[in-house]
């Protein structure tokens, strides 16, 4: 599997209602943890007092990433993504601290 940084921009349209919105996301971190126990989805972090998510994800190609697995979450429809194919650096120290 490859892996690939991704940042993800949620913009609901205006006008939608609240509760469809409060059903995508409890829906969202419904298949976010079940993209997370397949392996598709390692880490996810939100850029303190902003409204995006950056996370490292994995699948076979981008083409994979973008319609088997962003594509399946509940809020793929408005969202935007920026994705970066990324490689170890050779100077990578791997995992640290107590997740480790």
């Amino acid at each position: 599997m490859k892996e690939y940084l991704v940042v993800l921009t949620t913009t609901v349209p205006q006008g939608t209602d609240p509760a469809e919105v409060d059903r995508r996301r409890a829906a969202e971190s419904v298949r976010a943890g079940e993209l997370a126990a397949g392996g598709n989805l390692v880490r996810l972090w939100r850029p303190v007092g902003e409204l995006r998510s950056i996370g490292l994800w994995r699948a076979a190609d981008e083409a994979e990433l973008r319609e088997s697995v962003l594509g399946t979450l509940p809020l793929w429809p408005w969202m935007t993504a920026e994705i970066t194919a990324v490689q170890p650096h050779p100077n990578d120290p791997g995992p640290t601290g107590p997740a480790a």
